[in-house]
């Protein structure tokens, strides 16, 4: 098996990077800098025609879209242990959060980010509005998951769903009210954040916010 990301940092490819390292496996990085525009590029679109990060070049095949990755990885590398097996009770959890994760909070994180780049600037001050409300009623969501104590958001063990949730919870440390100041949040976040594998990849894309 062989693997190349292309990424951007702190960007949606960070989630996967992260479980790359997590799995401890081989793989090649490429620096698409998408500050600069680096994702537009004619050679770029060519592996991703959305002109977006992540893309994880598989086997020589370009493959897009975070949270589908992170659930390809998990299937190709079950060892790992970073999905329930599909014989498990906790697997419709499971695909539940991580279409929430992905089609609810991912969506309104963009709309929050690129209002008026995305739509119609004389919108943008409504959207992100809105946006917030979703983020915010999002993450009380997340910390009432976390109120019974549990280590995280599903099942007992890290799982594909906190490898995204972190990268979410991460980019909403500008915004008024970051994920960080409700109680549960902020000891997941902050046990998460000890992990080795999440400070070598703070490292390894140049990241020095939102750390322990």
């Amino acid at each position: 098996m062989s693997y190349i990301l292309y990424y951007s940092p702190g960007a949606a490819s960070m989630a996967v990077h992260w479980m790359l390292l997590e799995l401890g496996l081989e793989f090649e990085t490429r620096l698409i800098d998408i500050d600069t525009g680096a994702q537009h590029t004619a050679e770029y679109l060519k592996l991703n025609p959305s002109g977006r990060v992540p893309t994880l070049v598989i086997d020589g095949v370009p493959r897009t879209e975070s949270a589908a990755l992170l659930m390809l990885l998990a299937e190709r590398h079950p060892d790992g242990g970073f999905a329930p097996r599909a014989d498990s009770p906790e697997r419709a959890e499971w695909f539940e959060m991580m279409i929430y994760l992905a089609n609810s909070v991912l969506p309104a994180m963009r709309n929050w980010f690129y209002a008026a780049e995305d739509g119609d600037p004389a919108d943008a001050a409504s959207v992100k509005a809105f946006s917030r409300r979703q983020i915010e009623g999002a993450m009380e969501r997340l910390d009432e998951r976390l109120a019974d104590g549990r280590a995280y958001l599903v099942g007992d063990r890290l799982s594909t769903v906190d490898f995204l949730a972190i990268m979410l919870m991460r980019w909403t440390r500008n915004m008024p009210r970051p994920a960080i100041s409700w109680a549960n949040l902020a000891t997941y976040i902050q046990r998460l954040r000890d992990m080795p594998t999440f400070r070598e990849l703070n490292v390894r894309e140049g990241l020095t916010e939102w750390q322990n």
